[in-house]
């Protein structure tokens, strides 16, 4: 009979190589899966996660599209680290993009260069506005924030898809479901000329170190951490968890909806009925591969942003869907979800005794 058994104490080495082991046992099965669909696994693990990183507009893209989700993780990684579970950074993220495009409609023709930062401090609260919600049901009423914060999602979205169809619709688009494009001044300064990588993957960094600082030098960082592993002690010691419920979500929703509007102010240049893959959700994988730890997060958001890009060669490539992006980084969960179980519990095999006891 198969039986799990807790361990008296995890291996402080196995929680930080866990993550290690979880991407080897992803290429194995990522490999196991091309050679099933009938593709030379070396070739294709090749196209999916070097190919993308062989010239510099690869290694552009990697750094643009790792800043929503290091934006959205870091948020998330400081809530999940008080025992506040945000799922609902997608929505919040659409919120920004929404409030922050309000911004650049509202002048068409531009007039100053500083319009782009009110778009992202609009952006910022917007999606700290949608984080209010969840948190206040949760001081409230008590109510579960994983699922308001996630129903809250699909609200947005269509939110989202009600404006580029109706009020904010481009008259001149041919009917199609999308805003005017933004002026110029409503733009991200380029980082490198000739790449579309901005000046939001500078604050996504900023952002990170900003995290790390809160989480290892400042009595905020401590009382999150307190709040989060003994809500007693936090307590006892005079911490108030329901102001850590307001503070981890307003400031993980802030940093969505940052992310949000840096999506339309950067690369995408209007509203979309869809700004974002799901780079909110996929921010809960990159926040977990990362151990909640800012530099973790900070390689998370890379490697998870790799595997966009690997879809992206793979579906030109190999003629393969852009769900293989999906499959990838579900694996990937899967596979280091198994090795958090087995860091926490050792398999034992014994036997049914008489009266159902384990032997």
């Amino acid at each position: 009979m198969l039986r799990l058994e807790p361990r008296r104490e995890p291996s402080a080495a196995m929680v930080y190589g866990a993550p290690v082991l979880a991407i080897a046992l992803t290429l194995i099965a990522g490999s196991l899966l091309f050679a099933a669909l009938g593709h030379n696994p070396a070739k294709a693990l090749r196209v999916f996660f070097v190919e993308p990183l062989s010239s510099a507009y690869g290694l552009a893209e990697l750094c643009l599209k790792a800043t929503p989700l290091a934006l959205c993780a870091i948020g998330l990684a400081i809530g999940f680290r008080a025992g506040v579970w945000n799922i609902g950074a997608e929505g919040q993220l659409v919120v920004g993009a929404i409030a922050g495009g309000g911004v650049a409609l509202l002048f068409p023709n531009g007039g100053s260069a500083w319009l782009v930062v009110l778009a992202g401090l609009i952006g910022a609260l917007g999606g700290l506005a949608w984080a209010s919600i969840p948190a206040w049901l949760r001081t409230r009423f008590n109510a579960n924030e994983i699922l308001t914060s996630l129903m809250l999602t699909y609200v947005a979205g269509l939110l989202l898809q009600y404006l580029v169809i109706g009020p904010w619709k481009d008259p001149m688009g041919f009917n199609f479901p999308q805003s005017k494009t933004f002026h110029g001044d409503l733009m991200l300064p380029k980082l490198i000329e000739g790449q579309r990588l901005n000046a939001g993957a500078a604050i996504a960094l900023l952002a990170i170190i900003g995290g790390w600082i809160m989480l290892s030098r400042s009595l905020l960082g401590f009382q999150v951490r307190v709040i989060g592993l003994a809500p007693a002690a936090g307590i006892y010691a005079g911490f108030v968890p329901r102001r850590m419920v307001w503070f981890t979500l307003l400031l993980s929703g802030a940093l969505a909806g940052l992310a949000g509007a840096f999506e339309v102010t950067g690369p995408i240049g209007q509203l979309l009925p869809s700004i974002s893959p799901g780079y909110g959700f996929t921010a809960i994988i990159v926040a977990f591969l990362g151990r909640l730890h800012p530099i973790g997060i900070l390689a998370a958001s890379l490697l998870i942003a790799l595997t966009y890009l690997g879809g992206e060669a793979a579906q030109i490539m190999l003629r393969l869907p852009i769900a293989a992006t999906g499959v990838f980084q579900g694996m990937l969960l899967f596979f280091l979800l198994a090795c958090d179980v087995l860091i926490r519990y050792r398999i034992r095999f014994g036997t049914l005794g008489r009266k159902g006891a384990l032997s």
